[in-house]
């Protein structure tokens, strides 16, 4: 395409080729991304910035001037980014499982009251902590109800918070977002009244009671339908509607929770002797029991789904979706579960056979035996594929090395372990639809927890344990959830920006805020929201004053070049070329994301580009693969006419039998690496008539 003829006022184009590089979920610095020594910012600010390397070392050897694009410190900030890290975790999860299938999925938030019911007087030092001694039993339940209260505000803080806004955001769903918050908080705050006024009515029903119990009822069903009616709350047509229908629900429910807050405090008459609040084990256990029913209907329905009709993907379409959920769930379980379990012993313990409430004692068993199943199966796959991927692996090395010398066996060998390993990725599919089958434990367990038998009896009566070993277990449980929250804590307040806590630590937060908070309001915000539009506005500068752009992106930084073209005009997409390497588009995100992630969106971004499309990928690497064909030795020739054929190139690693294995790592220095870059230039140089 020939150059635009510029018009008056038109800045000056400079006759060149800038490459931009956009790191991983590895938060490379600038300097290591560019490899330079010294750099600076050209655009951006602190969380996301453009840096350019200083003096004479601004270009590389083919004249292509160097850039790069810094977003690691977009997704939160240090300590904020810990602190919402561990107790948006769960929400954060569901969130992206609704974007790994098609169809949407709500979840539901509920709250606890730490029991102290039909005594004279509870034990120290609950008493003396919060002064209720010798209060009667409604006003010590409304003073304790402004616990959880303040829990859904603390949470409710912690997902309001915004990244600084573009003037094009990637997805606009704030409004939504604002809706679904209203809804959660209302629905939160009508649980916990219902547990209270049910406890109330125990006693004897008044007329206030059962008035205040029909509302918060009416608002709790309003909740639901709410969030159940398809397009109710993010149809267009409907949007002011739904936002003063979610608002005036928020307001209600808080009007409600102050009144039954008040009618608790002020009743001193007819409450039961109880050790629990009554109703709660049946609220807490249906809810529970409910969670675990849709999520083996969910996975039931996927597989069945994946075995009549096939997958391109090792992995079931929309088996990933179940997965998640159910790693959410039983988190907010096993983190549910600690709280009341520690709580409850900070406040004194819990009276005679009372105990921490069934449902969470139910739950934190269930953690625990899903948790010792994954370990157990992930171990016995690991065992029962590495054969296969070892012959798989020495296959690859002996075709890519058929004469190497004796003295390379040791090289060699550690070749073939890099590619074993990196190939346990294909069989991801077949753990997760084990992890998906585990679902079931779940089940079993809060079916147990319906007959008011706690865990440790059958347990005792199958294993012959004596009795109260498996409460002693589950108790120190809750001190091991303690201790990981408080490492990450402590972690991610004096240790986030070491490269080991990004590395292990920050990419499942990258990732998982990757997507839109559209399915649920307490999640953390999306970072994409600002770093696409960014991005796109960014190549559009450089493309209007530039006779082309490169776009280098590595691992996840491909991603977020991909929906950057997408939004590219035309004119832009003339000067553009892609260069992708260690990308887990295909391998890995095409596989997740079934719905949005897929070979014709896949052909668009080559489309826009006018195949000026390189990805390189290695044997090695265990996240990153080839985008349309491997192009391993042996496999057949694509056909001719589809230009999808020639983007991919598979790197051999080791380069040679002196080279060390490069597995993910980026090599923007390797030569093959360069070689790629040359070729795109030129390609973008004779399409600009340079």
């Amino acid at each position: 395409m020939p150059s635009r003829t510029p018009r008056h006022g038109d800045p000056p184009r400079r006759h060149d080729v800038v490459e931009l590089r956009v790191h991983g979920v590895s938060g490379a610095q600038p300097a290591v991304v560019l490899d330079r020594t010294r750099v600076r910012q050209v655009a951006g600010d602190d969380s996301g910035g453009f840096h350019r390397p200083e003096g004479s070392d601004s270009t590389d050897a083919d004249g292509v001037t160097l850039e790069a694009y810094r977003w690691g410190d977009l997704p939160a900030g240090t300590v904020a980014r810990t602190v919402a890290m561990v107790f948006l975790t769960p929400f954060m999860l569901s969130n992206v499982a609704v974007w790994m299938r098609p169809a949407g999925r709500r979840s539901a938030t509920g709250v606890t009251v730490r029991r102290c019911l039909g005594t004279a007087r509870c034990r120290a030092p609950f008493d003396t902590m919060v002064g209720l001694d010798g209060r009667h039993v409604g006003q010590r339940l409304a003073v304790l109800a402004l616990v959880p209260i303040a829990a859904v505000a603390f949470l409710r803080l912690l997902g309001t918070r915004r990244s600084r806004p573009v003037g094009n955001p990637l997805w606009a769903v704030e409004p939504l977002v604002v809706r679904l918050r209203a809804i959660h908080v209302a629905a939160a705050l009508a649980v916990l009244d219902l547990l209270l006024l049910t406890a109330r009515r125990a006693g004897g029903a008044t007329f206030w009671t059962t008035l205040l119990l029909t509302l918060s009822a009416a608002v709790l069903l309003a909740c639901v339908g709410l969030l159940a009616a398809p397009g109710l709350i993010d149809r267009a047509a409907t949007a002011r509607a739904a936002t003063w229908t979610a608002r005036a629900t928020g307001v209600v429910a808080a009007g409600l929770s102050v009144a039954t807050l008040v009618t608790v405090a002020l009743d001193q008459e007819g409450w039961p002797s109880s050790t629990g609040l009554p109703g709660y084990d049946g609220v807490a256990g249906g809810a529970l029991l409910g969670q675990m029913a849709l999520l083996v209907a969910l996975s039931g329905l996927v597989l069945w789904q994946h075995g009549r009709g096939g997958s391109r993907y090792v992995l079931p379409q929309g088996l990933a979706a179940a997965v998640v959920a159910a790693i959410a769930v039983g988190l907010a379980g096993a983190l549910s579960a600690g709280l009341v379990y520690q709580t409850g012993d900070l406040l004194g313990g819990y009276r005679g056979d009372g105990g921490p409430p069934l449902p969470y004692r139910w739950t934190l068993l269930a953690f625990f035996l899903h948790v010792v199943a994954a370990v157990l199966l992930c171990g016995a796959l690991t065992l029962r594929s590495r054969p296969r991927r070892c012959r798989a692996a020495a296959a690859i090395i002996a075709r890519d090395f058929p004469a190497a010398p004796p003295e390379a066996a040791g090289r060699l060998r550690r070749a073939v372990r890099a590619i074993t390993r990196a190939r346990f990725t294909e069989w991801l599919g077949l753990l997760a639809a084990a992890y998906a089958a585990l679902a079931l434990i779940g089940l079993a367990t809060s079916l147990l927890g319906l007959t008011g038998r706690g865990p440790d009896e059958p347990v005792w009566q199958l294993l012959g344990l004596p009795a109260g070993t498996l409460e002693m277990t589950l108790t120190g449980g809750t001190y091991l959830v303690a201790a990981v929250l408080l490492a990450l804590l402590s972690g991610g307040v004096f240790a986030y920006r070491t490269a080991w806590f990004r590395r292990h630590v920050g990419i499942l937060w990258d990732l998982g805020t990757f997507w839109p908070r559209a399915a649920h309001p307490f999640a953390p915000p999306s970072y994409a929201d600002r770093a696409v539009p960014e991005l796109a506005d960014r190549i559009t500068h450089l493309a209007e004053r530039h006779d082309g752009v490169l776009l280098s992106g590595h691992s996840h930084g491909s991603a977020l070049l991909a929906l950057a073209v997408l939004r590219l005009p035309p004119q832009v997409r003339a000067r553009v070329a892609l260069l992708t390497y260690g990308s887990p588009v295909d391998r890995l995100y095409a596989r997740l994301f079934p719905a949005y992630i897929t070979e014709e969106v896949l052909r668009q971004v080559g489309d826009r580009v006018g195949w000026r499309w390189l990805n390189l990928w290695r044997d090695t690497d265990p996240v990153g693969g080839w985008i349309f064909f491997a192009h391993r030795p042996g496999d057949p020739p694509p056909d001719a006419g589809d230009p999808a054929g020639q983007v991919d190139r598979r790197l051999r690693d080791p380069r040679d039998l002196s080279s060390p294995v490069r597995g993910h790592h980026p090599g923007e220095s390797d030569p093959e690496f360069r070689a790629a870059v040359h070729e795109l230039v030129q390609r973008l140089r004779a399409a600009n008539g340079v």
